[in-house]
Parts: structure tokens; sequence; C-alpha cells
């Protein structure tokens, strides 16, 4: 049975706001074994990458502005993966980042990929308490001595040493591995919805007043005009446009 354990560095913890992915790191066990075989891309996100996050794993905008983007890797990502059993750990926070930046990319996406949480595992195995990656391997005493940072490929490595040593090492029957999800159960894609152009108003000229209209219209303002002793400024200006519009004469 073909497993490939994956671990992503990332710009922040929200890709559906922006963040984006900076770093894969994935290798493949067989029959309990790791075999060596290893996918690991740096990735040029195209925007800029806040210090909390470099902080943690140690890279910056710059070291990676002459890598490829997702999408110009996303096939050969695909085709490591193929159709193996993902093991992350924190499956959900990985596969939001992989399957979002594999729609930006119009790529085919994982939805049906199995996946076992390594977190979610831990929690079940030693419940109430800590069960990130530093504690499961203080607690199974994997050698992490040479992690000062976070790292894709690194953090792989040292995870395919804890998910076989929390299920038993190499010797565990393949006929008992742990149950697996679907990837779509642990990430819902936000549906794009495609917005439709509304119908162009039709502008429409405003009804011209009848005569009748017109004549009312200038009682009315000689009542006001008796009424305000002469100082009804709407009978003036109206007499000042009929003067402006009557031709001079040649």
């Amino acid at each position: 049975m073909r497993f490939i354990v994956l671990d992503t560095e990332t710009t922040g913890l929200y890709p559906f706001t922006g963040d984006r992915l900076v770093e894969i790191g994935a290798l493949e066990v067989q029959n309990r074994n790791i075999t060596g075989q290893e996918y690991h891309q740096y990735i040029n996100p195209k925007r800029d990458i806040p210090e909390k996050a470099s902080s943690i794993h140690g890279l910056y905008a710059k070291d990676l502005t002459d890598k490829p983007t997702f999408a110009e890797v996303a096939a050969d990502f695909l085709d490591f993966i193929g159709d193996a059993t993902l093991i992350i750990h924190n499956a959900k926070f990985d596969l939001q980042f992989l399957m979002h930046e594999l729609q930006l990319a119009g790529s085919k996406n994982m939805h049906h990929q199995p996946v076992i949480d390594t977190l979610a595992l831990a929690r079940s195995m030693f419940p109430r308490q800590r069960n990130n990656l530093d504690a499961l391997c203080d607690r199974f005493e994997i050698d992490r001595s040479h992690r000062e940072k976070h790292g894709a490929l690194l953090d792989s490595q040292i995870l395919a040493q804890v998910y076989l040593a929390m299920t038993g090492g190499k010797q565990r029957s393949l006929q008992n591995q742990t149950h697996s999800k679907l990837a779509s159960q642990f990430v819902q894609l936000p549906v794009k919805r495609e917005v439709k152009s509304s119908k162009p108003t039709t502008s429409r000229r405003a009804p011209l007043p009848s005569a009748q209209d017109m004549e009312q219209h200038q009682k009315i303002l000689q009542r006001i005009q008796l009424e305000s002793q002469g100082k009804a400024i709407w009978l003036q200006q109206s007499s000042e446009k009929t003067i402006s519009s009557t031709p001079t004469p040649q």
C-alpha cells in the first residue's frame, strides 16, 4: 500500500483571503518502509510574506522570486502523489491550501484523495495531551535536534517516523492500517459563482408638460409673486429664460 507523507509552508493561515503556499515537501512510504522517493518544491507566492510567517519557516519573498508558481508545478505534484493515501498532521490546514491552489490553477482537484490526519489520530490515542509534532517526537523518542525551523520536507521526514511509531512500527500488518477520510471531508471549497451581467438600463426622456400644465404652473407663480410683493425668484428665473431664448432681431 502506497502512502505519501506531506507537509506545506505558507504565507499565513487563511488561503481563502489571500495567503498562499511557499513550500511543499512529501515522501513515499510503501509496505511501511520509507522508500527515499521525495517531492520538494519551493513556490513563488507572488505576494509578500509576513515576518511572523518567515520567522517560522525562514522563507522570505526575496528568496522565492525565481521559483515557479504553484500553477506551474501543479501537474508534477499531482503525478507524484497519484492515488496514494496522504498522511498529514492537522490535515485540514494543508489540504485547504493545496485544494485552493489547485482550484486557482484550474487544475483537477483532490477531493477524492484518501487522507489520514495524524493529529486526529494522536488525539484519539493521547487525549488531553499535547499532540503537536514536537510533542510526538518526544513521546516516541524520535530525534529532531536538526530541526531549527519548520521546513516542509524536513517535517515530512519526521512525520513519517512519527506515523510509523504511532501505528506499531515497521512490523505492523498492512491489513490493519488506520482508516482514512476523503479530502473533501476535511475541506469544502467555496463555490465560484458566475456573475451574470445585468441588462443595460434604457434611458427614457422625461415627459414634456402639456399646455394645460404650463398654464396652471404660471398661475401658481403669479400668485406667489403677488403674495410675496414681487419677490418670487421662480418667476424671475422663468422670465429670464424666456428672454434669453427669444431670437435677437438681425
